[in-house]
């Protein structure tokens, strides 16, 4: 995954140190309660597309552009499912972070699946019944986004 301008300038001041960072995450579901997911290019593993907020932007427009970057679909959000800080992570370059997560229940309303950027190795849509081995962050984001409940999940 390519990683964005402002970050590679603020890690220049921070050096490796740990990052607060916002992140945004689309959870795609089709009419039949399909899950879209994307094989991540950097390590191979199945996820929910999203990314990193970038300065000045609107997270329900970033995610709908992480979205379509990742899978090539375009999609309408439908409300925020949840609000979540995720563990500190640390990269192999010694960079760390700390994600507050943003997930979007999201429909589809255009585009094809294309994963012919650098981001993406493989684009599907997954029955809920059989999707492939995810971490449990990303099963509860998903189980987040299918509850028909009007306000966003959050840990108190």
């Amino acid at each position: 995954m390519p990683v964005p301008e402002f970050l590679i300038a603020l890690r220049e001041h921070v050096g490796h140190g740990l990052l607060p960072l916002v992140g945004v995450t689309g959870v795609v579901l089709d009419e039949e309660g399909g899950v879209l997911l994307h094989r991540r290019a950097d390590d191979g593993r199945w996820c929910t597309p999203g990314g990193i907020l970038e300065p000045e932007e609107q997270p329900a427009r970033a995610v709908v552009r992480e979205v379509r970057e990742e899978t090539g679909l375009e999609v309408v959000v439908e409300r925020l499912s949840s609000v979540v800080a995720q563990e500190p992570f640390t990269y192999p370059n010694g960079d760390r972070v700390q994600f507050l997560d943003l997930a979007f229940r999201c429909r589809p309303v255009g585009g094809s699946l294309d994963a012919g950027g650098d981001e993406s190795l493989d684009v599907r849509w997954f029955a809920p019944d059989d999707l492939p081995d995810l971490p449990r962050r990303i099963v509860d984001r998903i189980g987040y986004a299918r509850q028909d409940r009007p306000d966003p999940h959050y840990v108190v």
